[in-house]
């Protein structure tokens, strides 16, 4: 039996909502919902477009939404919820009424960006500001297990299962029934779910499209917009190249990663985790990218992060902006050949920061480069220490 996990999410709805209306978007079960009733409950007003009255009556007639809101509201200055809008795209031209009109703050969730592009959806242009929830981090669990975590990942529901793998393909298998199948978002799902299968496999390597369709057996332009779809969804994320380089031409090839180790594996078809298996050291750097990811958005800096490879293959896994370079080794003892990518880049003096992070519980110095230990480096990035 898993023990119960008491967590807090970093992300505070409150907070961002006394600035600006916002935009709260992250992939179906990172817990938005849930998150925004525990935070919110009392104070705001919630409309929820799983309820299917609500939701019909709003879908026939989108300006009953102000009455909806009068009806309910409890404190004026308080935000408006409105849960699962891109059900309802129609319903942000009324939002942006009321923002303009009457100076409401509203916090907007979602799960499908595809779903408010394809309907040309009013965005609200500057008018609200996006924020991102992301499965649970470090920082959120008290009591980190770092193999479960990389085998199952941090969405909440898995976190706390008793059969996570279950519960895993559970998720992957609604994600293509009804993100993907129900909306009508590819033609062939067979083939889409190869492509999946392929994707996962591939999980934070180049971008390679002729490659992966020849695998998936489709065509190289299908795979292109197949990526686009599984952003689009925020299934997953592109990390660009760093290219500002000089001294080492740099690669200008994107990567691409899922946006949850669990996920990864799920759709990979991924049976065990062995501690000593490449798959191990490439589901490391993957968390560990997803904890800057967090990080950035969640403390809300407008930094890219991005990652390093020079054509003669020096590369080094992470870049955020211009001045803090990250390389992650699965090892528990750093070697020289670990500095091979961090030393090439260090000649370039444009960052002024460079990490070495493993399992190696020795912190150490070498020239320029600070070696840590990754719950030293985890516990220092969420204290604001580092970056």
């Amino acid at each position: 039996m898993v023990p119960a996990i008491d967590f807090t999410r970093i992300f505070d709805a409150n907070a961002l909502a006394q600035k600006k209306s916002f935009f709260l978007l992250g992939p179906r079960a990172t817990g938005k919902s849930f998150l925004l009733r525990k935070q919110l409950s009392g104070v705001a007003t919630i409309i929820d477009l799983l309820r299917s009255n609500l939701a019909l009556r709003l879908s026939n007639d989108p300006n009953q939404l102000e009455s909806i809101i009068d009806g309910t509201r409890v404190d004026p200055k308080a935000p408006v919820v409105i849960d699962e809008v891109q059900k309802i795209p129609a319903l942000l031209d009324e939002v942006h009424r009321l923002i303009e009109e009457r100076g409401m703050r509203f916090i907007l969730s979602g799960s499908s960006a595809r779903k408010l592009k394809g309907a040309n959806a009013n965005l609200l242009g500057g008018r609200a500001w996006t924020a991102r929830l992301f499965p649970l981090t470090y920082a959120e669990l008290p009591r980190f297990d770092l193999l479960r975590y990389l085998r199952f990942g941090g969405l909440p529901t898995v976190v706390l299962s008793e059969d996570p793998e279950e519960d895993l393909h559970a998720y992957v298998r609604t994600y293509l029934q009804e993100e993907i199948q129900a909306e009508g978002l590819v033609r062939r799902l067979p083939a889409f779910s190869r492509f999946l299968t392929t994707a996962a496999l591939t999980n934070g390597q180049m971008l390679n499209f002729a490659k992966i369709g020849s695998d998936a057996g489709i065509p190289a332009a299908t795979v292109r917009e197949h990526y686009f779809l599984l952003e689009d969804t925020l299934i997953g994320f592109l990390l660009p190249a760093w290219t500002k380089s000089k001294k080492r031409k740099a690669i200008a090839t994107a990567k691409f990663y899922f946006f949850d180790t669990g996920v990864a594996h799920a759709l990979a078809g991924t049976l065990s985790l062995d501690r000593n298996s490449d798959l191990f050291g490439r589901s490391f750097e993957q968390w560990i990218g997803m904890e800057l990811r967090a990080y950035l958005d969640y403390r809300r800096r407008r930094e890219t992060l991005s990652y390093w490879r020079s054509v003669s293959d020096h590369e080094v896994d992470f870049v955020v902006g211009d001045h803090t370079g990250i390389e992650v080794k699965a090892t528990k003892r750093v070697s020289e050949s670990d500095f091979k990518g961090l030393n090439a880049l260090g000649e370039e003096q444009i960052l002024k920061n460079l990490f070495l992070v493993s399992e190696d519980p020795i912190e150490s110095k070498r020239g320029t480069i600070r070696c840590l230990p990754w719950r030293k480096f985890l516990d220092d990035l969420w204290s604001d220490k580092l970056i």
